[in-house]
């Protein structure tokens, strides 16, 4: 038996796929949460209360959950960890750990214990907002080219507005520091004991670029003085994901219950990772992730300067194209809010004497709707907007409530946003000179919520194929550690790994020119809240504190 480990890290738990590098066949999969989670209210060890929107995590989690989901999957696919030949990683980003030089995270060292600035900083931290916008401006004055090719804003989620929060709120912590690194990137070192740096984070996340490296010493000077000294902390060459980074040293065999001498690829971001795990390799076909939030990726041969788009990176999803990234911060967080929050009791328990689950019993009372019946209109900004206006600090809002509303109308409302927010992403890609020849959805939600993929369906107006594959973020892992051990090149593993879509949900023709209006109403909102002079949700912001 010959199989390839696929290494997916999400928000909450990481993922262990296991795959045979002859026939593509999916032996087995095992999820393992990490101890401590998402640390986004009070430090873990300590009565330290975190501001708001602060989300954080203990780098160790990941190696210590690592060990039992490999444990877990070699177990029921009958394997031994000598029958793994090749391993691949992709992680969320960006997901950054302050490290010292030797790879040590910061918050392993019992000094930085109780700081949170010591701590990994998970993708959706955005209390750098302050910093994203202080140096989108900077950038605007002087002209970088570099933020062309990232919508024209810096986001908070990246890793430059992260360190220079910490140089702003903690520089102590900072100048501990003696690398920002990638969450993924991180996990290799630890695998490999070499210190490198995949381009689809460096490029997506750091405003990288092949030419010219990252943004340059005088332009961080304009922003700290201090802060040049960030380009010592991002040494490390900058290599394509999925190319070969090293083996498993006798070290990280000993954590991680793999076999030293076992190759490892470089690692990639989850998100992009679904593009080549989902079988998409041609330019025009736009990949949907959707889960906890969206990520929507695109390959072309050229490259087009689009406003708002999140990332523009030759050679960042797969080599020889132009991979295009624009994401919804909350979709699958903004639903689990409603159910967790807002939903009364009469729910579930009427769940529960229906033997279902309440979003089962939503999504069927919510499909009885007809579009507008619930006179309802949403705002998708539950975590922000990160395409195509890239403002973390705008917040969600719902329109047309009265007393007759009710959970399902509202839950209604929820998905129809998310899939008007997509649409302003796939109107932007294509007014930038980008083509969108088809579309294909991955994800838990995807897999999960039929509904939402046929209103997403009659929002577009397009067909919408759902990929074969429930873990193609960690097929895509799979595949770049068959690729990392030799048994062919990216082309022929993904031939054998990526099957036929598994559905086509086609629009309902009948629903097209409602949601053509409704749509129309959204825009006006959006762009009312989101771009013109209408700053309540900002104020509102200010006021929470």
């Amino acid at each position: 038996m010959r199989l390839s480990l696929g290494l997916d890290f999400g928000t909450e738990s990481v993922r262990a796929l296991l795959v045979d590098v002859q026939t593509g066949e999916e032996l087995a999969s095992a999820v393992a949460p990490y101890k401590h989670g998402v640390v986004d209210e009070r430090m873990p060890e300590s009565e330290t209360r975190l501001p708001s929107d602060w989300a954080l995590q203990d780098a160790d989690d990941y190696k210590t959950s690592t060990r039992e989901a490999i444990r877990h999957s070699l177990e029921l696919a009958n394997a031994a960890a000598s029958d793994v030949i090749g391993v691949g990683v992709d992680f969320t980003a960006c997901t950054l750990v302050p490290s010292r030089g030797d790879g040590v995270a910061l918050s392993s060292i019992p000094a930085h214990r109780n700081n949170p600035h010591a701590w990994t900083k998970l993708w959706k931290h955005h209390a750098a907002q302050p910093e994203a916008t202080e140096i989108t401006e900077i950038a605007l004055a002087r002209k970088e080219e570099w933020l062309k090719r990232c919508g024209g804003k810096v986001s908070s989620e990246w890793l430059h507005s992260k360190a220079l929060q910490v140089l702003h709120e903690a520089p102590e912590m900072y100048d501990a520091t003696d690398y920002y690194i990638e969450a993924g990137d991180w996990f290799v070192w630890q695998l490999t004991g070499m210190l490198q740096r995949n381009a689809c984070a460096a490029g997506y996340k750091a405003s990288w670029n092949k030419a010219t490296g990252y943004p340059d010493a005088e332009f961080l000077a304009n922003l700290d003085p201090h802060f040049v000294t960030l380009l010592d902390k991002l040494e490390g060459d900058v290599k394509p994901p999925g190319t070969l980074a090293g083996v498993i040293t006798e070290a990280s065999a000993k954590w991680s219950g793999l076999c030293a001498g076992t190759p490892v690829a470089m690692a990639t971001i989850d998100a992009h990772a679904a593009v080549p795990g989902a079988g998409i390799t041609e330019e025009g076909t736009l990949l949907m992730v959707l889960g906890t939030s969206a990520c929507h990726m695109l390959l072309g041969k050229e490259e087009q300067l689009i406003p708002g788009i999140a990332g523009i990176v030759e050679d960042g999803i797969l080599p020889g194209f132009f991979g295009y990234e624009a994401g919804q911060a909350g979709v699958g967080d903004s639903f689990e809010w409603f159910v967790e929050q807002c939903l009364p009791a009469s729910y579930t328990s009427r769940a529960a004497s229906l033997n279902r689950n309440v979003f089962e019993l939503l999504e069927r009372e919510a499909s009885q709707l007809r579009p507008g019946e619930s006179g309802l209109l949403a705002l998708d900004w539950w975590n922000g907007n990160r395409s195509v206006l890239c403002d973390a600090e705008l917040s969600g809002a719902i329109f047309g409530m009265t007393l007759g509303t009710r959970p399902h109308h509202i839950y209604l409302a929820l998905i129809e946003a998310t899939a008007y927010g997509t649409n302003v992403i796939i109107d932007q890609f294509e007014a930038g000179g980008v083509p969108i020849k088809q579309i294909v959805a991955c994800g838990g939600l995807a897999v999960k919520n039929r509904l939402l993929l046929q209103i997403y369906a009659d929002v577009t107006g397009r067909t919408i194929q759902l990929a074969h594959s429930d873990l193609t973020s960690a097929l895509c892992a799979a595949m770049f550690g068959a690729v990392a051990a030799g048994v062919g090149t990216l082309d022929e593993v993904s031939a054998r790994y990526t099957k036929k879509p598994r559905a086509v949900i086609e629009p309902i023709a009948a629903h097209r020119d409602t949601y053509a209006a409704l749509f129309g109403a959204y825009k006006e909102l959006h762009d009312a809240f989101g771009l013109g002079g209408m700053k309540t949700l900002k104020r509102l912001r200010a006021l929470r504190g």
